[in-house]
Order: structure tokens, then sequence, then C-alpha cells
């Protein structure tokens, strides 16, 4: 068969080295598939799943070779063997499942295999597959080596990897491929790259640290090191599994159904955003990690750890990249770029491919080439996908009245950042009266007083601590706020800003009737917002456009996303357990509506943030640098994964939560609990973006008023319905 498309240059920053324990692994590796029966496996239509030729010829010992180059022998042998088991389980589930469309049969094999991955004291059962005999064999082989805590994160990944089989599964049933945000964040529950990163820490010797495991720089490094494996993953295998196996979960497909782009162009397109995880890997280990070593006072030994987890992280990166271009599994006729010769040829610095591309140069001078405060003038905004009506609370007249009354109270008029003309004509309450239409008159005054204590922070960082660019200061500040959510809900120190005043009083009134695990579970999303204001002042320091993946995820919680939805779960917290939100249906229910609000304000805000404010963390401006395409072509690109992400909102809340509400049998008064949930984000959904088109903040006329000086309008172009498709075609084109 024809190669799909011509593969791109990869950009590929460490030279694959070779393990020289490869030759006994292979015998091993061999050996051991055949006792656990893999190779006699039968397909349901006849014949074997693998045979020795097969396997062979995958060659998963020379992946694990060049993959984890440093490890020792016995240790190469148990890390293969888990690749031999879960590459065997995918295949072994695509024949008896994807292909017959048996999910009731899929679930009960998932479930089946999930006993097998014991916690300390429990017995698992007796195997009746091969998949399950090697589970079996490779659990009791590698868990008594870690501690707990890297084991429950490993059946994390393992239960995810696995579980999330089922969504591949469900799409293939519905002829439906995912939107690029939704296949990206589940790409990693099922494509199992975080769990290759839990096995670089046993093969490196290299657990993290329990205290900075769920930090914000340990897990861009995981996330980026599996975006990049998954990315160049799809590039290699698109020809197996999109033009012969019938697949549907591929960035490359993903990007050319949703842009409309040819195989080639797509294909490119998933390499640029592979370079750009890269790139964010490489940010992350080399400023964001040595200060969380710092901030955190970690001891030297566990340092060193993170140090050769980064290290097996990025040979990882570099071994896979070669055997993806030796493997018979996959497409690499041909030269393949970015690949450096282990054997026979020299692989120092300056070896590897010098093309721009291969290097990363493009991605990296469009991410730092923005220029601030351009007059982009007025953007014209396409019609929205909505389905669901707004209502207002009947309260909304006191709340007014009270909601100023409180801003003035805690000085938000005394700082040059807001005066009293302002904060009515943003007019918070209002927001607030919409996502919230049954609050009594106390909920209300409460939901808007958070509405614009998070909104007049948003604003304060980048007045007060990115005008100077102090981030010193900014980190300062805070830290101090976690002094005004006391877990017991005890005594707070006196206030010093209009920030913390306010801080301390939402927390009295919030807090006070919470058990300790929901006031952690809020703090937690509230810190997380203060986190990623710091976060978008870095960026504003360099002058980064952040990467998209990275933008879209933090936006979330620089727009308060998170803590909206801590808020929203605060009165039935003790009835819903916290895991069930983890749950694929309802986390794609929440981060479907977070991305579909936060992308109506970046269009919105978009002359604001970018003309009026010298911002750059916006969705459209993103768009723009990083498919190098103009404004109104970024912003129809906006417009078409909010309203995609509406589509998917609306599938979830109509179909699959009630499906999956009844397939665990979900009882009262848990079932009546995320049914009023996914009613809830419908009308905070439709609330913001009434809001938004409704309020003062964001139109010309006041960002004028309030401007010095006076820009001018930016000359516009057609703007009809088909012309933003012939722009990004002809602009992506002409890259």
């Amino acid at each position: 068969m024809e190669q799909a498309f011509t593969l791109p240059d990869f950009y590929v920053a460490y030279p694959a080295r070779l393990n020289p324990n490869l030759e006994a692994t292979r015998a091993h590796s061999m050996a051991w598939a055949r006792e656990m029966g893999m190779l006699d496996a039968p397909k349901p239509g006849g014949g074997v799943v693998w045979d020795e030729a097969a396997l062979a010829g995958m060659d998963y010992a020379l992946m694990c070779a060049y993959t984890h180059p440093d490890c020792d022998g016995p240790t190469l042998d148990l890390i293969t063997d888990w690749y031999v088991w879960v590459f065997f389980f995918d295949d072994h589930f695509l024949e008896q499942f994807k292909y017959s469309r048996d999910l009731k049969g899929a679930r009960k094999y998932l479930d089946d295999l999930e006993r097998f991955m014991t916690r300390t004291g429990e017995v698992p059962p007796v195997p009746s597959n091969p998949a399950e005999a090697g589970l079996l064999d490779l659990w009791a082989r590698t868990v008594p080596a870690m501690t707990e805590a890297w084991r429950e994160r490993f059946i994390t990944s393992t239960h995810n990897l696995m579980v999330e089989s089922m969504w591949e599964l469900d799409n293939i049933d519905k002829g439906r491929i995912a939107n690029p945000i939704e296949y990206i964040q589940m790409r990693r529950r099922v494509g199992g790259a975080p769990w290759s990163a839990n096995l670089v820490e046993f093969a490196a010797h290299a657990e993290i640290p329990a205290q900075i495991a769920h930090s914000r720089p340990m897990r861009v490094l995981s996330d980026t090191f599996s975006d990049a494996v998954h990315l160049r993953n799809d590039l290699f295998s698109y020809q197996r599994e999109v033009q012969q196996e019938g697949e549907n979960s591929n960035a490359v497909l993903v990007f050319e159904k949703f842009l409309g782009l040819s195989t080639q162009d797509a294909a490119e397109l998933t390499n640029e955003l592979l370079t750009s995880r890269l790139h964010q890997f490489e940010t992350t280990a080399l400023v964001e990690v040595p200060a969380l070593l710092a901030e955190n006072a970690v001891p030297p030994h566990e340092q060193l750890a993170v140090g050769r987890y980064v290290k097996g992280l990025q040979d990882w990166q570099a071994g896979g990249h070669e055997w993806h271009a030796k493997s018979s599994r996959y497409m690499n006729q041909g030269p393949v770029s970015g690949t450096g010769a282990v054997l026979g040829g020299p692989t120092g610095l300056g070896t590897l491919s010098l093309t721009p591309a291969a290097l990363g140069l493009t991605r990296r001078s469009a991410q730092f080439s923005h220029v601030p405060f351009a007059q982009v003038g007025h953007l014209p905004l396409p019609e929205f996908h909505m389905p669901y009506a707004v209502r207002t609370s009947p309260h909304l007249a006191q709340g007014r009245i009270n909601a100023v009354e409180w801003a003035e109270r805690m000085g938000y008029f005394g700082e040059g950042v807001w005066n009293r003309e302002k904060f009515l004509g943003y007019d918070l309450v209002h927001c607030a009266a919409m996502i919230h239409a049954d609050a009594d008159q106390e909920q209300l005054d409460l939901s808007g007083d958070w509405l614009s204590w998070g909104t007049y922070g948003d604003d304060y960082y980048p007045v007060v601590f990115g005008a100077r660019r102090d981030l010193a200061a900014a980190k300062a500040a805070t830290a101090r706020f976690s002094l005004f959510m006391p877990l017991d809900a005890g005594a707070t120190p006196d206030p010093l800003t209009p920030l913390e005043r306010g801080l301390a009083d939402l927390w009295r009134r919030t807090a006070g009737p919470m058990s300790g695990q929901s006031r952690q579970t809020f703090r937690t999303a509230v810190q997380d917002m203060l986190d990623s204001w710091v976060w978008e002042l870095e960026n504003q320091l360099h002058n980064r456009v952040p990467d998209p993946v990275d933008y879209i995820e933090m936006r979330r919680k620089t727009f308060g996303s998170d803590m909206t939805a801590a808020l929203a779960r605060l009165s039935h917290s003790d009835d819903v357990p916290a895991e069930l939100y983890q749950n694929r249906v309802l986390h794609e229910l929440d981060t479907a509506a977070q991305d579909y609000a936060c992308f109506t304000n970046d269009l919105f805000s978009y002359q604001k943030e970018i003309q009026y404010e010298g911002e750059l963390h916006n969705m459209v401006l993103v768009v723009e640098k990083f498919l190098g395409i103009d404004r109104l072509a970024a912003r129809d690109v906006v417009a078409d994964l909010m309203n995609d992400r509406m589509r998917q909102f609306q599938q979830i809340a109509d179909h699959d939560l009630p499906a999956m509400l009844a397939e665990f049998a979900i009882a009262e008064p848990t079932r009546s609990i995320l049914l009023r949930h996914a009613e809830d984000l419908k009308e905070w959904l439709s609330g913001i973006l009434e809001w938004h088109r409704t309020v003062v903040r964001y139109g010309e006329p006041e960002l004028r008023r309030h401007a010095t000086p006076s820009l001018p309008a930016f000359p516009s172009g057609p703007t009809g319905l088909g012309t933003s498709a012939a722009r990004l075609v002809a602009q992506l084109a002409a890259r």
C-alpha cells in the first residue's frame, strides 16, 4: 500500500541510545509472551492475534532498549514485558470487541482485568486469558519495589488506558471523530503515555517525591511527555489505524476533519503541535522544575531522583522516535528525518537534522513574535450555538445594590484598578443572577461577590504586578492568600489589600458550613486560580504566547471555572464521592462547558485584551500564532471549537450521562444531584453568553473612553459565511 503521506521533519532534541542488554531481552520477551499464552490467543474469526513472527517484527525489546538505554538487564526484561502486555492488550481488545462492537462484552472484559491490580492484602483472581495472566505476573514483579503513592498513581494510569478504550469503541460505534480538545485530553487517558512515565520512575529508580507529585510542573512534564508520545505515534500509525483498521482516534484524522485539511497538511499540523509540546516540556524541565525544588526545599537525594526522571523522559522521546522509524508496526518507508543513526554513525551535537522545522525554530519564533498592544480593532463575532434559555433571579435589583456596597467596603474603588462607574457597568451580579437563577438573596449576593472578587483579581494582577514586571511581588502576594482560607475556618490576619479583605470575607461566609474535606477541595480550586494568574504574568514577562494545549488547560483555571465547579458541588459534597467526578463522562461534561465559557470570553474580550491591555492570553491570538493565520480565520476556528464543545456537552448531558448512571446503577440522591449538575451547567453557559452580549465591559466605545491615547480601528475585510474556510486553507497552504 502506498504511504498515506510523507512524514514531516521531526524535532528530535536528544540522540537515541541503545541498551546493551537488547539481545537477551529479545529472547526473554518472546519466551514470556509464549508462557502467558499471547502467541496462541485466537481471533474470533479464525487465526491468532499474534504469532512469533508478528511479535518479532514489532520488536518491543528494541523499543524498550531505545527508550530505557541505561537500565540493567533484569529491569529491561521487566519493562519490555510490560510493553508486550500493553500492546497485546490493545490488539486483543480490538480483535475481540472493536470490530464486533460488543460494548457489553468489552465492559466485562475490562472490569475483570482491573481486579488483577491488587492493593495490599487483596488476592487476585485466577486468570482466564493471556491479558489477565500477563497482568498478574507483572503486578507481582513490579509493585513491591515502589511506594503506595506510586502504586496508586500507576493503578490510575493503567485503569485509564484500559477502561478508556471504551471511549474509542463508543466513537467507532457512533462513527464519531472527536474534536481536537477532547481528543488531546482523552488520548492521554487511553494512549498509555502517563503509564509509560510511571514506568520511567521504576526503571530509573527515580520515584517522584510525594510532596511535589501533583504540582503543576510535574503534571506538565507528564502531560507534555504524553502528548508528544501520542502525537508521534499518530503520525507513524495513521496508515495502519485509519486506513487498515478503521480506527478514528488519531490526531491526523482529527485535524483533517475538523479543519478541512488534506492528509498531508493535517500531518504537518500534528507535527507542529508535537514540536510545541516538546518545547513546553523543555521550558518546564529547565525553568519550572528547578524553581519547584527550591521553593519546596526538596532534599538533594530527591532532587537527584527528579533529575533522573526528567532524563528518563528525554531518553524515552528520543528512543521512541527511533523505534517508530524502524518497527514493522508503522508507516516508515523512506527516510525519516530527525532520526540519528545509533550504530555506525555519529550521534553527537550537530549531527541531527538541521532544518528549521527539525530544530523547532519556526514554532519557537512564532511563540515569541507577538507585538504587544497591536491595533487589532473590533472583532466581528459570528453566531454561537446556544440551545439553552436564559433565566434571571427575581432578586437581581436588590443584588445590584448589595454588590456595589460590598465592593466599596472591600476597597475595590481605591487602588486605580476599578472605580464605581466601571463596577456598575460590569454588572457582575447580573451574570450571577443568570447562572444561579434559583438562588435566594443571600446565595445570590455570595455568588455575585465571588464573581466580583475573581474579576477584580484578574484585572488587578496585570495592572499592579504586570506593569512593573514584578513577579516576585506577585508570588509573595499569592502565597499570603492561603492565610485567609484557614481549613479550620478560624481566625485570619488583618488583610492588607482589597483582594485579601474580599477573600477573608468570602471565605468566612462560604467555608463555615463546609466539612473539612470540602474546605480543602474548595481552597485548592481558589489557589489554582490564583496560581494561574502568576502563570499569566510569567508568560507576559517573556512575551511568550502559550502553547495551545497548555493555554486551554490553564484557561479553565484563569477563568475560575474549577472554582465555580467546586462552589456548585459544595451543597452536596458529602453525597457524591469525589472520585465520581473523575469519571470520563462527568469530566468531559465539565470541561466541555468550561471551554465554551472560556472561549466566549476570549472572543468578546479580544480587542480589549490584545489592543488595550497588551495581553497575550487569548485563544484567538493563540490560534493565530499556532496556525499562522489572521484574526478572522482564527476567530472562526475558535467559534467552531466553541460550537463543537457545545454539541459534545449536549450529547453527554442528554445521552451519555443518563447511560452512565444506568450502567453503574447510581442510586438516589446521587443520581438526582448529578442530573441537576448538568442542568445547572446549562444555565451557567447561557448566562455567561448573555452577560457577554449585554455588558459594556468589552464594547469599543467603553474601551476608547478609558484608553490613553485613543487607538485607530483595524481595517476590516470580508467576514461572511464561507470566507473563513477559504482564508484558513489558503493561509495554511502558504505557510
